[in-house]
């Protein structure tokens, strides 16, 4: 969806961005673990800021103002909080009878925890036991994708997910990322952070937002990430992961090319349908 000056509202200098439905968007943080959990937890609402954190901006839902009601969005820690006791099925079935309108019958619940089961690919897991410290259950993308299974059980216009990936082998992100890109293709957004995603995964993503030390570097759609980095001088090598570039600049160049990406961007994108600040 393409994006206009005027129809953005800039939340925050370091970190601004606009959400367009059916996208994939991912943050690729270069300033550890915590920010960008606070970050997360302030723009969706969920978890607690610190004292000395202060957040401000505004949500708007085609470009005015509005609150975002429950079961608008839906957060997927980093940490899977499962019950190990219990299967896949019995998991989802449980937090379904919670969670969903008391208006729905049995069997409308029991409809939609077999479709989530098909969608989250869980159906070889779903009568396994979840498992925990001292009973062996199903494995760690598995548990990811039901931490998102639990999430997704609402229909949530926006998903934020903080780290899916981390802990998991490639084979295994992939395929959970492939599910976060299914759920947006059917007409939801979804926001993730993620650390030095594969090839693969970084060929999922519709937008990208590149930040470190907590300033954006660069947001707008991944496709152009490298074109972007090379015309600031920075081409990424042909063999190379182009997120591995891209963190590999910002880490060990970042004091000497931040001159050079903002007046850059200032060149670049002036006029763009892309937004990207930088401080």
């Amino acid at each position: 969806m393409a994006t206009t000056p005027e129809e953005v509202e800039h939340g925050s200098d370091k970190a601004a961005m606009f959400l367009a439905w059916e996208d994939l968007k991912v943050v690729i943080p270069n300033f550890g673990q915590g920010p960008t959990k606070r970050l997360l937890n302030g723009v969706n609402g969920c978890g607690r800021l610190a004292g000395n954190v202060v957040m401000s901006g505004k949500v708007l839902v085609n470009g005015k103002k509005r609150r975002l009601d429950f079961g608008t969005s839906a957060y997927v820690t980093q940490e899977d909080v499962l019950l190990g006791t219990l299967t896949v099925r019995e998991s989802i079935a449980y937090s379904a009878h919670l969670r969903l309108p008391s208006k729905l019958s049995r069997k409308e619940i029991s409809d939609i925890v077999e479709a989530t089961i098909t969608d989250m690919g869980l159906q070889e897991c779903s009568d396994r036991s979840i498992g925990n410290w001292h009973m062996r259950g199903i494995s760690g993308g598995e548990k990811k994708r039901l931490s998102i299974a639990l999430e997704v059980l609402t229909k949530p216009s926006l998903l934020f997910l903080d780290e899916p990936t981390s802990g998991l082998d490639s084979a295994s992100a992939f395929f959970v990322v492939q599910i976060l890109r299914n759920i947006a293709s059917n007409g939801k957004t979804v926001i993730s952070s993620i650390h030095q995603p594969s090839g693969e995964v970084f060929a999922l993503f519709d937008d990208l937002l590149l930040l470190s030390g907590g300033e954006t570097v660069y947001f707008g759609e991944a496709k152009f990430a490298t074109k972007f980095f090379g015309e600031t001088g920075f081409p990424c090598p042909s063999r190379r992961n182009p997120s591995d570039h891209f963190l590999r600049c910002v880490n060990s160049d970042f004091d000497g090319i931040t001159a050079t990406v903002v007046e850059s961007r200032r060149i670049h994108y002036n006029g763009s349908p892309c937004l990207m600040c930088i401080v």
